[in-house]
């Protein structure tokens, strides 16, 4: 990375979430907290970073100064409110026509990289690229293919204009950013990727906030039962994150009892987002339909501090998904010292140490989720074991270590696209090239 060039500032696309947004509301996920943790460290090694995202509300400021060395912009596109993922293909257009005129009021030369976040950040990222004459870093989070390939019961398949769209952008990039070497795999294998132009770039977790604490100071803090055994689910709500299967799963436990002789809670933390929001009640009912609503525990999306008290008051932390990139609710539960109960799906393989910081699951079969808590909650040394086991663990993933990677992959691809051919490249990035040559660098 030290002989690699760094880039000055970073032009940083989220089409659809702003890092602002309290994750599990709405669109609002891992990728929030990714895109901010990385764009503030980013700032705190010299480089400047301006993040265009969609404004969503007439109450937006154009340009908001969101952390030293981090510009948020909030580019009007379409309606304000009303809008989800789905229809935001139709707003692209704009989308990036003010994307590109706030580019062309600076002097030429104004970002040194793209890095665009999900496909339709990556179909923005592909013409500023282009226009602008700088790489493109893109980062899926999620693909398409893979969530079709393993969806939930009743859930809504991924639109093949997605499919068709990430197939591009994974053409265009000059690097792309895989968050485990599965992703990497599925990249290659369903898009056809070239292995060559592939980072893989761990997340991390904000260690300063998600630490081991204590489980009484927690539960006095939200208000729980110190005598209660606690399983919580943190995260949107939603088919694809399957709460619902952890509903089902801890039906019979809280009917028949625990070995420990302990009542069991399920704590549920998050809002409804994409397929769930055609039913916001939908896992309010299932509670009633199950005859567990007493032993049902909702609570709103909560802020990173809050939320490590929620981990903190746990005995076991589930992330029943069907598809994850990586699960950065693993890591922060784990960096609080709880042990996870995760599908072994995408990359909480990655996030989870199978028997020794928690348990994965193969599949997503009621019962065999119902039997795999029963045992891990029925051995209370085991779960501290994995409870210490899990924090170490998650202290080798932080988001300095990720930002170290991703400075990496930068300065790769900077490299390779200042080697590229004068006729791989348009008139306009000529122009813009012999520009850069002649313009002063100016001092970090």
């Amino acid at each position: 990375m030290t002989n690699s060039p760094l880039p000055r500032r970073v032009a940083l696309i989220s089409v659809h979430t702003s890092p602002l947004a309290q994750p599990g509301t709405g669109d609002a996920g891992g990728m929030n907290v990714y895109v901010w943790q990385t764009a503030t460290r980013l700032a705190q090694r010299g480089v400047e970073v301006e993040i265009f995202t969609r404004a969503t509300s007439s109450r937006d400021a154009a340009s908001v100064a969101a952390a030293p060395g981090v510009t948020v912009r909030h580019v009007v596109a379409g309606p304000f409110e009303g809008l989800d993922k789905r229809d935001l293909p139709a707003q692209l257009c704009a989308f990036t026509a003010n994307v590109l005129r706030a580019e062309a009021g600076q002097e030429p030369g104004h970002y040194d990289l793209i890095h665009s976040h999900y496909w339709l950040s990556g179909q923005v990222g592909w013409l500023a690229r282009d226009r602008w004459g700088v790489p493109l870093v893109h980062t899926a989070h999620t693909l398409a293919a893979v969530k079709n390939a393993s969806l939930a019961t009743g859930d809504v398949a991924e639109p093949q204009l997605r499919v068709i769209g990430e197939q591009q952008v994974v053409a265009e990039a000059d690097r792309l950013v895989a968050n485990t070497e599965t992703e990497a795999a599925e990249l290659i294998s369903m898009y056809g990727a070239d292995p060559d132009r592939i980072d893989v770039v761990t997340p991390g977790a904000a260690l300063e906030c998600y630490s081991p604490g204590s489980r009484a100071d927690a539960r006095a803090e939200l208000g729980l039962d110190p005598d209660e055994t606690i399983v919580t689910f943190v995260g949107r709500i939603q088919p694809l994150k399957a709460p619902d299967l952890l509903l089902a799963a801890a039906a019979p436990l809280v009917r028949q009892g625990l070995a420990n002789g302990r009542r069991l809670r399920v704590l549920v933390v998050g809002g409804p987002s994409g397929s769930g929001l055609d039913r916001p009640t939908a896992l309010i009912d299932l509670a009633d339909e199950l005859g567990i609503t007493d032993s049902v525990t909702f609570l709103p999306p909560q802020a990173p501090d809050r939320l490590a008290q929620v981990y903190r008051a746990s005995d076991l932390v589930a992330v029943p998904s069907y598809s994850e990139s990586f699960g950065l609710v693993a890591i922060e539960a784990q960096a609080c010292g709880i042990p996870v109960i995760a599908a072994d799906v995408g990359g909480l393989s990655v996030a989870v140490d199978d028997g020794r910081t928690g348990v994965l699951v193969a599949g997503h079969i009621a019962g065999d989720w119902t039997n795999t808590m029963e045992k891990v909650l029925a051995q209370p040394d085991r779960l501290a074991e994995l409870g210490r086991n899990a924090a170490a663990h998650a202290a080798g993933f932080s988001w300095d270590h990720t930002v170290d990677q991703l400075l990496g992959s930068y300065g790769r691809a900077m490299s390779s696209f200042a080697d590229r051919v004068p006729e791989q490249i348009s008139p306009t990035v000529r122009v813009r090239r012999r520009w850069r040559r002649r313009r002063p660098r100016l001092p970090a």
